[in-house]
C-alpha cells in the first residue's frame, strides 16, 4: 500500500468504525513489539455516530466457545448453517431464525460493509434516566439568579418521562421533597458528616414497607438485572424524585423561590460549603432507589469545599487554596489533599459500581477543588466544566449543549454501560486509559502488563457521549519464532453494551481485522502502517496518565526517551551525521506534536492551578484523535488581503505579521488576533466606511469562522479576541514556536514575525538536538 492509500484507509476506518490503530500491519513476535516504541493501540470511539446503520432488533449471535458475537470476518458455511469463530476457530451452528440464510440472504452482520452494528436488546425493561441536581446556594446574588435560570431553562430540555430531583447546600444540605402541594418540605442535614446509603435509607424511610407493596418483575426481565429495584423503595423515592411530566411546576417553583445560604459569613471568611456531605446524600439516595440503572448527579458548585468530608480548604480568607508548588512542597496550605481525595475517590468507586454518572460544574475565579475532585468525573465518565461565574456565556451555553441531540433526534447522552475488547490468541490487553473503571473481570486475553486501567477484559462507562474515546493498548503475546500462518489476519472486537437515552437497553459490536508482518523480515511494511497523528495521541495519553502520579521531569524525560528511540528504529541516517537524518512522511510530523506536547499544559503546570492541569486533563482523556492534536498543537489560520481565502499557517512566530489577523484554535480557547495595522485601522473605524468593504470582510470572516467552531465545540471554549501588544495576546505568544526571541530579534532579515519574550528552546533547535541524539552511538 501507497501512504497516500493507508491514509484513506485510516480515515475511512475512522468514520466506519470510530477506530485509528497506532499500527495498521502488526508486528507478530511479542520480542519484536516492543522495539517499535509506540505501543500496538487504538483510539476507540464506541458510539461513533452512524445513522445509516439499519435497526437491528433481535439477540446477537455469540460463539459459544469465547463468547465472541458474530461478525462480517467469519467464516460462513450457508449449506450446513454453521459459522466459524475468527477468534478461537470454534465451530458454532447458526440458531433455528436463520434457516433461511443464503449466499444472497445474508443478515447485516454478515455484510462487510457492517463491520459495525447495534442491536435494540428486547430482554431489559425500560427505565427512564434520573437526573439529581446537587446546588451550591453560598454564591453572591447575580450568579444564584443565573444557575437558578439555568436550571428551570433545563427542565424544558429533558426527557418528559425523565425522573429529576433537587438537593441544595451551603451550610448545612436541604434534600427537597417534590410532592408537597403549596409547602416547600425539605429534609436537612448536617453539613459536617458523612451519610452512608443505609443511613439515607433509614432515615427517609425508604425501606420496603414505606411505599407500594412489591411486585413481580415485569414480563421479560430477570430479577438483579440492570434497571429493577425495589417497588416499595421506588416508591418512597416518588417524594425526592419525580418525573419531569408530573412535577415540573412545584420543582420550578422551588428553584425560582432558592435564597442564598442565610448563614451569616464574616468578611475575612469563606462560606461554609457542605459539598462532600451533600455528595455523600445524593450518592446514598440514588444506590438506595435506582440502583445499576442510568443516573447523573449534576454538581453545581461555586467555591471550594470548606466543611465536611472532602474539605479542600478552610472557611478562612487567610488560609490560601494549594497551587502546585504547595503540593510539591506538602506546605500548610496542602493539607487537606490527600485526605480530600481519598474521600472523593472512594464516592467515585461507590457511584461508578451503582452505575451513576456525576457532572462538575464548577465556576468561579477562585479554585473550586476539582483537582481533589476529579475522581468523581473521570471513574463515572461525567462532564467536567470550569468557567468563572455562571452568569457567563460560557457556562450557559454548555449547558445547554449538555441536551443536545444527535442526528437522529435522540440525545446525545449513554448510560450505564459496559465496554468488552475480544482479541485472538497472539494478542493481550494491557488495558484502557478514559473515562472508565475496571469491572475487575480477569479473561484469557489480559496481559500482566499493565497500561492505565488493566488487569481485566471489561470496563464500567458509567456515561459515554458520541465523542467519547477511549484509548485500548494491547499486548503481542505470540512467541518469537511462532510464524503465523499467511494470509491470517488479527481480529480485534469492541462490545459496547449500553442503556439509550429512550430507556432501551442497546450493544454495539465493532469488529476490525489487521494484518500480521514479522519484524525481523519485512519492517517496511509494518512501518508504513504507522497512523502518526493516532500514536501521537496515545502516547500523550500515556504521558498525561503518568504525570498524575509521576514526578514532572520523569514524564518529560519518559517523552524524550520514546522519541528518540522512535527515531532511531525509523530514521534513515548514517551513524554520527545528523545531516543525513531522514523521517518517512508517515512520521514526520510524529516529532513535532512531541514538541508541542513538552510545552503544553499536559506537561508544565507552571502559571497553571492544579484545578486547570485536572480539567485540561480531563478533557485529554476523553476527545477523539482530531481534537486531542488540537489540544496538543493548536491550529493558527491567517487572514490577509493578499489572499482571497483563510490559510493555515505555521504555528510559529514568523505567521504574526501587523497586515495580518489570526485565528487560533486551541480547543479551550479561541482567539482571534489582530496585526498591529489592522488594529490601527479598525480603531480609525475604516470598516465602517462603504469605500472600505473590503476590510469589514476582512474583520468578518475570522468572526464567522470563530462562531462555526463555537458551535460545534463541547464544552464552549472561551473567546478572545485581541490586538497585537495587547495584553490578551499572551495567548497566542504561549502557543507559538519561539523561533524568534528577545535573544535573536534582530538576526531576521525580512522583518517578518514578532519575537517573544522567553528562554524557551525553539523547534529547530529541538530538531537539531534530536537528529544528533538520534545518529549517535552513544545514545
Amino acid at each position: 500500500m501507497a501512504a497516500a492509500t493507508y491514509q484513506d484507509f485510516i480515515h475511512a476506518s475512522e468514520d466506519t468504525d470510530g477506530v485509528r490503530l497506532s499500527w495498521n500491519v502488526l508486528p507478530t513476535s511479542r520480542i519484536e513489539a516492543p522495539r517499535l516504541v509506540v505501543p500496538v493501540s487504538a483510539l476507540f470511539t464506541p458510539l461513533k455516530e452512524r445513522p445509516e446503520l439499519p435497526p437491528i432488533c433481535y439477540e446477537p449471535v455469540e460463539c459459544q466457545s469465547c463468547r465472541a458475537i458474530l461478525n462480517p470476518h467469519c467464516q460462513v458455511d450457508v449449506r450446513a448453517k454453521l459459522w466459524v469463530c475468527n477468534f478461537c476457530t470454534a465451530r458454532n451452528m447458526f440458531p433455528a431464525h436463520y434457516k433461511g440464510i443464503s449466499e444472497t440472504n445474508l443478515p447485516a452482520e454478515l455484510i462487510h460493509t457492517f463491520s459495525t452494528i447495534e442491536y435494540t436488546l428486547q430482554r431489559q425493561a425500560t427505565v427512564p434516566p434520573v437526573f439529581l441536581f446537587v446546588v451550591d446556594i453560598c454564591l453572591d446574588e447575580e450568579d444564584l439568579q443565573a444557575l437558578k435560570e439555568s436550571l428551570v431553562m433545563s427542565l424544558s430540555l429533558l426527557p418528559p418521562n425523565a425522573l429529576v430531583g433537587l438537593i441544595t447546600f451551603g451550610t448545612t444540605v436541604q434534600l427537597h421533597e417534590l410532592n408537597s402541594d403549596g409547602c416547600s418540605k425539605s429534609f436537612v442535614f448536617r453539613g459536617t458528616k458523612n451519610f452512608t446509603a443505609v443511613q439515607i435509607q433509614n432515615m427517609l424511610q425508604l425501606g420496603p414497607g414505606s411505599g407500594r407493596p412489591q411486585t413481580a418483575p415485569q414480563q421479560g426481565q430477570q430479577p438483579g438485572q440492570p434497571g429493577q429495584q425495589n417497588n416499595g423503595q421506588a416508591a418512597g423515592a416518588a417524594r425526592f424524585l419525580q418525573s419531569v411530566q408530573e412535577c415540573d411546576m412545584t420543582l420550578t417553583d422551588i428553584i425560582e423561590e432558592l435564597q442564598r445560604d442565610p448563614w451569616p459569613v464574616p468578611g475575612d471568611k469563606r462560606p461554609q460549603r457542605s459539598t462532600g456531605t451533600a455528595l455523600s446524600i445524593a450518592i446514598g439516595l440514588l444506590e438506595t432507589t435506582y440502583p445499576n440503572t442510568g443516573a447523573r448527579i449534576m454538581l453545581f458548585m461555586g467555591g471550594p469545599p470548606t466543611q465536611g468530608p472532602g474539605m479542600v480548604t478552610t472557611n478562612e480568607l487567610r488560609d490560601t487554596i494549594r497551587t502546585h508548588h504547595d503540593i510539591d512542597k506538602d506546605n500548610s496550605s496542602a493539607k487537606y489533599i490527600k485526605s480530600a481525595s481519598r474521600v472523593y475517590e472512594a464516592m467515585a468507586r461507590q457511584v461508578a459500581s451503582n452505575g451513576h454518572i456525576v457532572d462538575i460544574f464548577a465556576c468561579n475565579f477562585e479554585q473550586t477543588g476539582l483537582h481533589e475532585m476529579k475522581y468523581l468525573a473521570n471513574y463515572t465518565g461525567g462532564y467536567m466544566i470550569m468557567g468563572d461565574s455562571f452568569n457567563t456565556s460560557l457556562f450557559k451555553l454548555t449547558f445547554q449543549k449538555v441536551f443536545g441531540k444527535d442526528m437522529r433526534g435522540d440525545f446525545n447522552l449513554a448510560f450505564n454501560a459496559t465496554f468488552e475488547v475480544k482479541t485472538c490468541k497472539e494478542m493481550k490487553l494491557c488495558g484502557v486509559i478514559g473515562p472508565c473503571v475496571s469491572a475487575n473481570k480477569k479473561g484469557k486475553n489480559v496481559s500482566e502488563q499493565e497500561i492505565g486501567v488493566g488487569n481485566t477484559n471489561v470496563w464500567k462507562l458509567c456515561g459515554l457521549d458520541n465523542t467519547t474515546t477511549l484509548g485500548v493498548y494491547f499486548e503481542i503475546a505470540n512467541q518469537h519464532g511462532t510464524p503465523i500462518p499467511q494470509g491470517q489476519m488479527a481480529p480485534i472486537q469492541f462490545i459496547t453494551h449500553y442503556q439509550h437515552p429512550s430507556g432501551q437497553m442497546r450493544l454495539r459490536v465493532t469488529t476490525i481485522v489487521r494484518n500480521w508482518a514479522d519484524a525481523q523480515t519485512n519492517l517496511p511494511a509494518i512501518a508504513a502502517g504507522f497512523d502518526q497523528e493516532a500514536a501521537a495521541v496515545l502516547m500523550v495519553r500515556i504521558a498525561a496518565f503518568r504525570a498524575q502520579s509521576e514526578e514532572g521531569p520523569d514524564v518529560m524525560r519518559w517523552v524524550d526517551r520514546m522519541l528518540i528511540r522512535l527515531c532511531q528504529k525509523f530514521g534513515d541516517y548514517r551513524k554520527e551525521d545528523p545531516s543525513s537524518f531522514r523521517l518517512p512522511a508517515n512520521y514526520e510530523l510524529y516529532p513535532q506534536f512531541m514538541f508541542h506536547l513538552r510545552r503544553s499544559q499536559f506537561l508544565q503546570v507552571f502559571n497553571n492551578s492544579p484545578d486547570e492541569t485536572s480539567y485540561y486533563r480531563h478533557k485529554l482523556m476523553r476527545e477523539d484523535t482530531t481534537n486531542s492534536l488540537i489540544m496538543i498543537q493548536p491550529t493558527l489560520t491567517a487572514y490577509s488581503f493578499n489572499g482571497l481565502e483563510a490559510a493555515p499557517v505555521p504555528l510559529d512566530t514568523t505567521s504574526i505579521a501587523p497586515d495580518r489577523i489570526l485565528l487560533l484554535d486551541t480547543f479551550f480557547h479561541i482567539l482571534i488576533f489582530h496585526g498591529e495595522t489592522i488594529a490601527q485601522w479598525r480603531k480609525a473605524r475604516y470598516h465602517e466606511q462603504p469605500e472600505h468593504e473590503n476590510f469589514r470582510q476582512l474583520l468578518q470572516a475570522p468572526r464567522d469562522d470563530a462562531a462555526e467552531i463555537l458551535q460545534n465545540r463541547f464544552p464552549m471554549p472561551r473567546y478572545i479576541d485581541c490586538d497585537q501588544g495587547g495584553s490578551q495576546a499572551r495567548f497566542l505568544l504561549s502557543k507559538v514556536n519561539p523561533s524568534q526571541t528577545h535573544n535573536n530579534m534582530y538576526q531576521n532579515q525580512d522583518g517578518s514575525g514578532a519575537p517573544v519574550f522567553t528562554d524557551d528552546v525553539n523547534m529547530q533547535v529541538f530538531v537539531e538536538h534530536l537528529k544528533k541524539l538520534a545518529v549517535s552511538s552513544s545514545s
